[in-house]
């Protein structure tokens, strides 16, 4: 049962929020000022706290600071309660970092669908700091490929090429591949015919002169400096061991190696559209499942919420989400979101 910490200095409307909080299954604790109410959330640690803003001894605003100082109290989702709707007051909750604001009077359905969304919103974001957390443990593994050119730069051979010069030529041994510091690079081909065909050119923080990294294959393209141009070259075979324990950027440059040069505005176009369906997808299927709720059963979630754990607009949601509408993937009432085909929202891209 989730614990719910109520501050409120209105003795009526603490006990009456308490009552029907408590017919919702939560189990209440209450405080009747802002000076106990911190003092009982460092204590207790509560799923989420309801708190009045005008009060007695510490306002909601210092209670809100107070936890935001403690590192058990900082992520517990904080929702005001308060008569009071002027415009100035609602941002100065929301700077601080409040994630809900309902004003009085309130009906039992928006405080326990605000209750209901935002403890849904902080077992996610829960979720997302686990596992960064448990990436950060490992340090010594290299997993992107910022990394992968940090190691460059700290164990590779620096090599200093005059413009105009050649850095390797087509069926010569590919002994390196190389990481460009500075300058441009060209790579080219001599069809049948002797014409220099260009196939890539590559800039500062480039990796290049990849053929394969576990056979002796020799270079398919020749490279020349088209400026001055300084390399950070890595023994292919030192670079099979890296990437031999370290999968993650193994991965990320398989990735690299396969990307279509000549259509990559395209793809990326296309990757973005796809990626706002995926994460909106991903997103309402999470909601869906810290709320407890059956896949047929509809979930009540602010279009904020939704965008915020997804990283996109709001307006972007929105138009997504009209999208998944009109394809029959879910259905909308208000701020009810109701999944009528778990599989395609699941297989998204």
């Amino acid at each position: 049962m989730k614990t719910i910490l109520l501050i409120e200095d209105d003795a009526i409307l603490r006990e009456n929020t308490k009552e029907l909080l408590e017919l919702s299954n939560y189990n209440v604790n209450t405080a009747s000022n802002g000076k106990i109410g911190l003092e009982t959330a460092l204590k207790t640690l509560p799923d989420i706290i309801v708190c009045d803003i005008m009060m007695p001894e510490l306002d909601g605003y210092g209670v809100l600071q107070g936890l935001s100082k403690n590192d058990e109290t900082k992520y517990i989702p904080f929702i005001f309660l308060s008569a009071k709707t002027e415009r100035q007051d609602v941002r100065k909750g929301m700077d601080l970092g409040a994630d809900d604001y309902i004003t009085k009077p309130f009906t039992e359905d928006e405080i326990i669908s605000a209750i209901e969304s935002r403890m849904a919103k902080a077992a996610i974001l829960k979720d997302s700091r686990q596992v960064n957390e448990t990436l950060k443990k490992d340090d010594n593994q290299l997993r992107t490929l910022n990394d992968l050119k940090n190691f460059f730069d700290d164990n590779g051979e620096v090599f200093s090429i005059k413009k105009n010069d050649t850095i390797y030529q087509e069926g010569h041994n590919s002994n390196y591949i190389y990481l460009i510091t500075q300058g441009v690079v060209k790579c080219h081909k001599l069809d049948e015919n002797g014409k220099e065909l260009t196939t890539a050119l590559h800039k500062e923080d480039d990796l290049f002169g990849y053929t394969s990294f576990t056979q002796n294959i020799a270079y398919q393209e020749s490279a020349i400096a088209m400026t001055d141009v300084t390399l950070v070259g890595l023994s292919k075979n030192t670079l099979k061991d890296v990437l031999n324990s370290n999968h993650k950027v193994t991965l990320e440059l398989i990735q690299l190696l396969t990307d279509d040069i000549s259509g990559v505005k395209n793809q990326l176009l296309e990757m973005a559209y796809s990626s706002v369906h995926k994460k909106t997808a991903s997103t309402i299927l999470k909601f869906a499942e810290k709320l407890n709720r059956k896949p047929e059963d509809p979930i009540k979630i602010s279009r904020n919420d939704l965008a915020s754990v997804a990283g996109i607009a709001t307006e972007t949601l929105i138009r997504t989400m009209s999208s998944f509408k009109k394809q029959g993937l879910i259905e909308i009432e208000g701020r009810n979101v109701k999944i009528l085909d778990i599989e395609k929202l699941k297989n998204m891209h």
